[in-house]
């Protein structure tokens, strides 16, 4: 995700193939910066907005607002702080999961398909 990647816009998409569970991304160009979309489950929206930047020091600095009762804002600085960190660009993430009557495994589902989004996001963002 270099400065004029032809690449951008770019989805990205984490699934549970078992459980048919997903987490999609959409990253967008501001400048030299990213916004990221992130939405997942059968109801997407915004539930929080996280910003991260990572100075020349490498020192990160993440601040997120959340909208209650949303828990999105785990995997949002975990995935906002990951591309911060892998490209040096400050990121906005926008997150919004959500599936009606979701019980703590499916809870603990989301937020590792958002890790793995994490992940495979700083390693295409190092490329």
């Amino acid at each position: 995700m270099k400065s004029g990647d032809s690449k951008i816009p770019l989805t990205h998409r984490v699934e549970n193939r078992r459980s048919g569970r997903a987490v999609e991304a959409l990253i967008l160009h501001a400048g030299r910066d990213l916004l990221v979309r992130i939405t997942g489950g059968t109801h997407p929206h915004i539930g929080t907005v996280v910003l991260a930047r990572s100075d020349e020091g490498g020192l990160l600095s993440v601040e997120a607002l959340t909208i209650p009762p949303h828990k999105e804002e785990a995997p949002a600085r975990a995935i906002a702080g990951a591309l911060a960190r892998a490209s040096g660009r400050t990121v906005v993430v926008t997150a919004g999961i959500h599936e009606d009557e979701l019980d703590a495994c499916g809870i603990q589902e989301y937020l590792g398909l958002a890790d793995r989004m994490a992940e495979e996001l700083a390693r295409m963002c190092a490329l």
